[in-house]
């Protein structure tokens, strides 16, 4: 049943989801979805689109057939004569709850509504502010304090690497337009979302409701305040990490001094999670002098808690700074008071000994009491490209991780392993040589790995079709390159337990099933 912990929610300014289901149905008739936008569009329109580039998408709903009216309305927020959307449209429905406002013949969309795939295939709508989802008619680009930004580049990142498997709870901290909230619905039985800004619950009301979604549990605050002691099988969370000085903007500004709110975050996860249960994060992080980034994100893992943390990028403070002086649209106003901005980001990182900021996802897993002393926490730079969604793949790293702690030596070398999927090897040296001077064994699925082998490395993985157990593949390769046995056997171990580790190879339990499949 839903819940809302502040009736300021349901403000004037913002539609009401009365009659969500009548404009759904619409919309979908007229086929306003993510396919049917890239029909009408073509590639190069749709894709200025993401740039905030209108002009395309202008030219390229020129006619008057329904789609052509919606693109306009909802998508560019241009005005359309009242007979077109009334022939669309449930328009007296529409305007009475607000989503549409009329004027001298005309009606104006109050809000962006960008069509959206789901993961299987589900015809989704993103409703947030105008202006403010990425395609819309103006970008970003906004300063204005209370602002509930639609779906971008982040988002669609965060709901990628989240665990997909069916939970009886989840939690999405700082929900803005409900995107991961709406991804969650699908697989959980119960979800709650959390904003501090109380548009952002509203919004995240109507995507669901737009969206043909069940309800959830909308509550008001900051962080896990609006929940207390309560814990869940899963959390996410794309929260204001923005370092800063100041919060000006609550849809990206955190607040607190340098990374603390992301540390924050982090760090009360432990006692949220349910036993096995994930959590998903994006964070920003400070580069400090004197200090090794991973060891200050060491720091912030919980106990109790396996942990993998990559950082995708890292940019010097100036690029930084520039790069959400842009974003909140400060680049545009008096060359003065872009400067003093500027000069006060700086400021703020000097003074704090920050030389640079890194971005990157956090994933953590409860870990059952038996492993609880002994976490995983792998902290990497990764900044190549992976396939996504990659939840799949984080979600067998953590299974894997588990077997791992569960085998011995001896038990390693008696267990059966087969090469994962498109797993490829390359051989590099000069042209012409005998031999190469290293061998590469590299993934092209999940997180797009490579890694150097030596001999010994290239021809087990080369033999692992589950058939044999590890030591006796061994034992034939020492056979083979005229090597003691036993020594082999000693020294391969450690190298085996990386090979499956990082999914290059994947063991099989007795039951014939891989620990990952």
């Amino acid at each position: 049943m839903e819940h809302v912990s502040n009736t300021s929610l349901f403000a004037a300014d913002l539609p009401a989801a009365d009659h969500a289901h009548r404009l759904r149905e619409a919309l979908l008739a007229s086929a306003f979805t993510a396919d049917g936008l890239l029909d009408l569009l073509g590639a190069s329109a749709y894709a200025a689109l993401a740039r905030s580039e209108t002009v395309p998408a202008m030219r390229a709903t020129r006619g008057d057939t329904p789609l052509d009216t919606l693109v306009r309305l909802f998508l560019l927020q241009r005005p359309v004569p009242i007979e077109r959307a009334a022939a669309v449209l449930p328009l007296k429905e529409c305007v009475a709850d607000g989503w549409l406002t009329e004027t001298a013949g005309e009606v104006r969309a109050t809000v962006d509504v960008r069509p959206y795939g789901g993961p299987d295939g589900e015809d989704w709508f993103i409703v947030s502010d105008l202006g403010c989802a990425v395609g819309g008619a103006g970008g970003i680009g906004s300063r204005e304090e209370g602002v509930v930004l639609g779906i971008g580049g982040a988002s669609t990142t965060l709901a990628g690497i989240t665990v997909r498997k069916a939970v009886g709870s989840a939690l999405d901290i700082g929900t803005g337009s409900g995107i991961q909230a709406l991804h969650a619905a699908q697989h959980a039985t119960r979800v709650t979302a959390t904003d501090l800004n109380p548009r952002a619950l509203a919004f995240t009301r109507l995507t669901l409701a737009l969206s043909g979604a069940a309800p959830a549990d909308l509550r008001e605050g900051s962080l896990y305040e609006p929940v207390g002691a309560e814990t869940f099988d899963l959390i996410v969370s794309n929260p204001p990490f923005v370092i800063s000085p100041g919060a000006r903007l609550t849809y990206r500004d955190g607040g607190m001094a340098g990374d603390d709110l992301c540390r924050t975050l982090v760090r009360q996860t432990g006692d949220r999670l349910n036993e096995g249960g994930f959590a998903h994060f994006l964070a920003n992080w400070e580069h400090t002098e004197g200090e090794e980034w991973q060891d200050r994100l060491r720091t912030w893992v919980p106990e109790g808690c396996d942990a993998w943390i990559v950082q995708r990028e890292v940019q010097d403070v100036t690029q930084y700074a520039e790069l959400w002086l842009r974003d909140s649209g400060d680049h545009r106003t008096d060359p003065a008071e872009y400067e003093a901005r500027y000069d006060a980001w700086l400021d703020e990182f000097e003074a704090r000994r920050t030389k640079g900021v890194g971005f990157g996802w956090i994933t953590l897993r409860k870990s059952a009491p038996a492993a609880a002393g002994h976490p995983s926490v792998v902290i990497e730079e990764w900044p190549h490209a992976v396939e996504q969604p990659l939840g799949p793949a984080i979600e067998a790293y953590f299974a894997r991780l588990d077997y791992l702690r569960e085998q011995d030596d001896a038990a390693l070398l008696a267990a059966h392993f087969t090469l994962a999927a498109e797993v490829v090897q390359e051989q590099v040296g000069l042209p012409g040589a005998e031999d190469p001077e290293h061998v590469v064994l590299r993934q092209n699925r999940g997180m797009r790995r490579a890694t150097k082998v030596d001999a010994v490395g290239a021809g087990f993985a080369g033999v692992c079709d589950g058939s044999l157990p590890a030591g006796r593949i061994l034992d034939a390769i020492a056979q083979l390159m005229n090597e003691d046995p036993v020594l082999l056997r000693d020294r391969t171990p450690q190298a085996i337990r990386l090979l499956v580790e990082e999914g290059f190879l994947e063991p099989l339990p007795s039951g014939g099933r891989t620990v990952t499949g």
